[in-house]
């Protein structure tokens, strides 16, 4: 049995595979130690699995809460401020009181070398024994947890690198090289990656290594941020790759989901406890690598998601002008929403308890009431401050949180020359049935798709995704060269096969991708093409298509090689079997712009497939409520799906 684990903000969900039916399960995420959610969860299997897929936020939460390792950085003499300097872009180009983003590592543990390798990677300045114990020496009088290692030029000579990684193996902590973690130009951005790797390896080498000694007879894998999973070794190693690692399953899933159905151009909507995530897929999942983690930026490959900080437990708030804000700030799983228990945080989720979209005794299947009073307290001082209703000021909450999350769609839609007309929206995440109907109608939708298994869809995504491994390295080519390009990329492929076998993995079981990152020689950023006998035609197409215009009078070069070794995913013929019926037919006031209006209540697991309704009314699953808003039409398609027209 293979079984796919995704640790949320507030939930953490598991799905299986059982006798060719996907199964799911939800336990609360435990925020203080993740790993004790995630073994809950594996314990509820009545079968024991084989092989665990786990998308994890550790990372994520480490590097947002400064909570990682202590770490050294060590870098060419005069370049120890590279890390706080940065670049010359500013965020807000005229906001007098911005603030740069919180350092990660202390100044006093940035270190120089006198040495020097310029920028055709020839030594001009070798790295002297002396120079080395000079660092090792301070490194004695003030230890650290993890190393990071970037020196100048080092992705065309890493010599220096490596032998600095030898004389520092004696100290027996995680060193992180940018040579390995990202061989490329941009000594900031390389900088950066590397350091923030060092800063989080430590942090996810003890959380695998706990969970490893736990789960002893699992093999266990990790989800990347590029939409694969890697080993366990290799997470400890790379820790940087696990950033968007459980929203990169869920982007996988509504891919694997709109093949299905033959949609090729799709939105994803995944909103969850703490956050909502969007992608725009046309034709194929996009990539990028220019991530910025809480300011810095993180140049490795990751699925290119937008995401913003709206979610169930994200908290509304009136503002010192008097103007109602909901989030970023979030309560989580512990203490979680007011009509959780445990605070008197006024959240969305507790604005729609009250205006009667989420209902006290469904929640999760009936197994958690929601406590409605408490809700209505904690929406109370808003509602004083704002001179309305309680009713009045739950539907401002959820229509602020409607904007927050429709910027983020225009963000990847209309802002990027796409019109969201012609797209299918995806919606997945416990709390994305709630508002999809809004946002679609905001957007000019035509069809939303709702999965069944929407609850815990991310981890559905980590179950068929494949290993996935992503090689880089700055060539600096002329597109004319291409016999030199030729012998780049078979030395290149030769090389990464060679990586994966270490691993324990069979080459012959991968898929090789080749992309080139060109450019206009003398632009400052690249476009990434993939490989074909046609590249140059295929970046100029590109590049007038983004841009306008195409440069006949430049030439173009290659900067960067990169290569993508795709494993084979777990064959995706899965099926949804019918549950049992768990809340009766009924009729129940929700709250709208109209005021109280009667809806049926009906279960998802009542419906068949092939039936249709419509709106308004409010479809409860044991992890899901859709609130299908008037004149919205439901067809259950395959699978038990929802598929939403606007009529």
């Amino acid at each position: 049995m293979q079984v796919a684990i995704d640790t949320g903000g507030t939930f953490t969900d598991l799905v299986y595979l059982e006798s060719g039916f996907l199964k799911s399960k939800k336990v609360f995420s435990t925020p203080k130690d993740p790993s004790e959610a995630v073994l809950k969860a594996f314990s509820q299997l009545s079968d024991k699995a084989k092989i665990l897929i786990h998308g994890s936020t550790v990372g994520t939460n480490a590097f947002l809460e400064r909570k990682g390792a202590k770490i050294a950085f060590i870098t060419t003499s005069g370049f120890e401020d590279i890390l706080f300097i940065g670049r010359q872009a500013r965020p807000k180009l005229y906001d007098f009181f911005v603030e740069k983003p919180r350092p990660f590592v202390l100044e006093k543990n940035c270190f120089g070398l006198n040495e020097r390798i310029d920028a055709r990677g020839k030594v001009i300045k070798p790295l002297e024994p002396h120079e080395i114990e000079k660092v090792l020496k301070k490194l004695r009088k003030n230890p650290v947890e993890s190393i990071a290692v970037c020196f100048i030029n080092s992705y065309l000579n890493p010599s220096h690198e490596k032998k600095l990684k030898k004389e520092l193996s004696f100290l027996e902590i995680p060193v992180s090289l940018s040579s390995e973690i990202l061989p490329e130009f941009r000594e900031f951005e390389r900088a950066s990656t590397t350091a923030i790797n060092a800063y989080l390896s430590p942090v996810m080498s003890k959380y695998l290594g706990k969970l490893r000694d736990k789960l002893s007879e699992v093999n266990l894998y990790i989800q990347q941020s590029n939409g694969g999973w890697m080993t366990v070794e290799e997470a400890g190693r790379f820790a940087s790759h696990t950033i968007l690692s459980g929203p990169a399953g869920g982007v996988n899933g509504a891919y694997i989901l709109a093949k299905y159905f033959g949609k090729s151009k799709i939105i994803t909507f995944d909103m969850g406890g703490t956050s909502t995530d969007v992608c725009l897929i046309d034709e194929r999942i996009p990539f990028t690598k220019e991530y910025n983690l809480d300011g810095f930026p993180l140049s490795i490959p990751v699925i290119d998601i937008h995401t913003v900080g709206a979610g169930g437990g994200s908290i509304a708030y009136v503002d010192e002008g008097g103007a109602l804000k909901v989030g970023p700030e979030s309560a989580g799983a512990d203490p979680g929403p007011a009509c959780y228990g445990k605070s008197l945080f006024p959240t969305v989720t507790d604005a729609n308890l009250v205006l009667g979209r989420l209902l006290p005794d469904v929640f999760l299947g009936g197994k958690f009431k929601l406590q409605k009073e408490r809700s209505l307290k904690a929406l109370s001082s808003i509602a004083k401050k704002l001179n309305l209703s309680l009713e009045e000021t739950a539907l401002g909450i959820v229509r602020v949180a409607n904007i927050v999350m429709s910027r983020a769609f225009r963000r990847v839609s209309l802002e990027r020359g796409y019109d969201p007309q012609d797209f299918t929206l995806i919606c997945f995440g416990g709390a994305g049935g709630l508002h999809v109907c809004s946002l679609s109608r905001e957007l000019e939708i035509k069809e939303i798709i709702i999965p069944k298994l929407a609850g815990s869809f991310s981890a559905f995504g980590l179950l068929f995704s494949p290993p996935l491994k992503d090689f880089s390295q700055t060539v600096w080519i002329e597109s004319k060269e291409k016999k030199k390009l030729t012998e780049h990329i078979e030395n290149f492929k030769r090389s990464a096969l060679s990586y994966v076998k270490k691993l324990g993995l069979e080459p012959d079981n991968f898929t090789c991708e080749i992309f080139l990152d060109m450019r206009y020689k003398g632009q400052g950023f690249e476009l990434t093409i993939p490989y074909s006998e046609d590249y140059i035609d295929v970046f100029e197409k590109e590049h007038e298509k983004q841009f306008g215009y195409i440069a006949h009078q430049f030439p173009v070069e290659i900067v960067t090689l990169r290569v993508r070794l795709k494993g084979s995913p777990v064959e995706n013929n899965w099926k949804i079997e019918k549950s049992k019926n768990f809340c009766p037919l009924f009729q129940t006031r929700v709250f709208t712009e109209k005021g109280w209006i009667e809806v049926p209540v009906i279960d998802w697991n009542s419906l068949n497939i092939g039936e249709t309704l419509k709106g308004p009314a409010l479809i409860v699953e044991e992890f899901t409520t859709v609130w299908v808003e008037e004149n919205f039409q439901v067809k259950v398609d395959e699978n038990y799906t929802l598929r939403l027209f606007k009529l």
